[in-house]
């Protein structure tokens, strides 16, 4: 269960009793820790008193400084009781609490107490996903919770998949499997055997131009640089335009290029706004390219009978990015890769002597070493199998509406104050809003307001562009939030906003 420590220590090395956790006591050992840890978190959060700590960086970082007292690695153990407490205590006090319904800058989900719960287990047991004789009840566990999640997206029972770190993961193997796909259709070699070369440079990806910044970076990573990526644009409601993407994907192919990939997206980071992935996949058939989706964000939307039907043709996909640390109440990290065939991991495949070998999987010991980009790999589909089978997916969908509410309770809201102004309707969780001020002063103004709110402890309210403009944003992850929560995060933001705007003009 945990780690033992069965060599005596150095002499003139002092130990705790407390931090010998030795095999013989099992979960026992783990019981004076996880008390400690709780003791530690409720006096940090009375500390706080808030959903983030008062202050600037620097406060924050004296308080982590005083914490290790110098030195993350002293000569001498203090024990560790002591260790836990003085450390989980300042990581709560100092950090920004996604339960508090002040907190909704970002895609940052209050985690369920029985995925935390399963998170614990899974640390303490410590399977690894690389090789059967590592993890063997982890190995048949994770199958299981990515056949439930194909089965949501649409998929058949030949799609395949991999829990990973979350979206940009996902969506880097979406990519290479794209760009392999199209470098062996090129040259009847995979990228692996053939390098890029000159088909290479000609591969071309395709996504809106409000898609995740991954898929740029991704692009870079896989060779292809960021130029290869042609940026779609979108309509008044921030989805792809699909006329405009036909006339891409012509003209790529006029040039001489290969449509390598079309990434459509279904819940963008900033408005919730899903392209028409019938459309969008349509053409990337039609043009002969990888269809990849990323849903990291609207993919929450599946488990709603009131949303699901934004993403009518996602299973029309070759592969879909799923992040459950988002619309899905799972502790980081909790991200999911679906392909809709099983053959189309076979560029991840390896035959490593040591992990996977040929006779053991001839006898029966099966291997996921082949489905992820990762060797060590932790056993994250516990926290999501306890969720699903805890909650079911009609669970999980009140908990995605109860965020939907409250996004359109904020955007109803928001349109009703003379003082605040309203991008677009809410698709799904996310509101982007701003502080009306002269134009003069209206981005300095929502800038500082948000700065103010945190440097007061008062509220995490994020931030976006528009055309260059700055505006703020919602992000209502929090299930368990009151309309009045949401009023009085409002009446927080038009206050500071208030304050910040007489300042600007004096």
């Amino acid at each position: 269960m945990t780690a033992a420590l069965d060599d005596p220590p150095a002499a003139g090395v002092t130990v705790g009793a407390d931090s010998l956790a030795g095999g013989s006591s099992g979960p026992a050992a783990l019981e004076p820790m996880i008390a400690a840890a709780l003791r530690a978190m409720a006096a940090g959060a009375h500390r706080r008193g808030g959903p983030l700590p008062t202050g600037d960086p620097a406060t924050v970082a004296a308080g982590v400084a005083a914490a290790l007292d110098g030195s993350p690695l002293p000569e001498h153990g203090v024990g560790a009781i002591e260790a836990v407490t003085a450390l989980t205590g300042e990581l709560t006090a100092g950090t920004a609490d996604p339960a508090d319904p002040r907190c909704a800058g970002h895609l940052h989900c209050p985690p369920l107490a029985v995925a935390v719960a399963a998170e614990v287990v899974a640390a303490a047991l410590n399977p690894s996903l690389d090789s059967w004789d590592q993890g063997p009840s982890a190995t048949a566990l994770e199958p299981w919770v990515i056949r439930a999640l194909a089965g949501l997206v649409g998929y058949g029972p030949e799609a395949a998949g991999v829990l990973t770190s979350g979206g940009t993961e996902s969506n880097l193997m979406g990519l290479l499997l794209a760009r392999d796909a199209a470098v062996e259709k090129t040259s009847g070699r995979s990228a692996a055997v053939h390098g890029l070369g000159p088909a290479g440079t000609r591969l071309r990806i395709f996504c809106s131009e409000v898609a995740h910044f991954s898929v740029r970076r991704n692009a870079a990573l896989l060779g292809l640089g960021e130029e290869s990526v042609v940026a779609v644009a979108v309509d008044g409601a921030y989805r792809m335009d699909p006329a405009a993407l036909d006339d891409h994907l012509a003209a790529a192919v006029r040039d001489g290029l290969i449509p390598a990939a079309v990434v459509a997206t279904a819940g963008t980071t900033d408005f919730g706004s899903i392209d028409p992935l019938p459309e969008v996949t349509a053409l990337a058939r039609r043009y002969g390219a990888w269809s990849h989706v990323d849903a990291a964000y609207g993919g929450g939307a599946l488990f709603s009978d009131r949303l699901a039907g934004l993403l009518d043709g996602l299973d029309r996909a070759d592969s879909v990015a799923l992040d459950l640390h988002k619309l899905g109440w799972q502790p980081v990290a909790a991200g999911v890769f679906l392909a809709g065939a099983a053959g189309a991991l076979r560029p991840l495949a390896r035959r490593v002597a040591y992990l996977n070998p040929a006779d053991d999987e001839a006898a029966g010991y099966p291997s996921l070493l082949g489905h992820s980009l990762r060797t060590t790999r932790r056993v994250d589909a516990l926290k999501i199998a306890v969720t699903l089978r805890a909650l079911g997916r009609r669970g999980v969908g009140r908990l995605v509406d109860a965020c939907h509410d409250l996004a359109r309770h904020a955007a109803d809201r928001i349109s009703a104050d003379g003082r605040l102004e309203l991008a677009a309707p809410p698709v799904l969780s996310t509101v982007v809003f701003r502080y009306r001020a002269d134009p003069a002063h209206t981005d300095t103004v929502n800038g500082d307001l948000r700065r103010r709110l945190l440097r007061d402890g008062a509220a995490v309210i994020g931030r976006t562009e528009i055309d260059g403009a700055v505006w703020l944003k919602l992000t209502l992850l929090n299930p368990h939030a009151t309309t009045a929560d949401v009023d009085a995060l409002l009446d927080a933001v038009r206050a500071a906003g208030d304050g910040t705007r007489a300042e600007a003009v004096a």
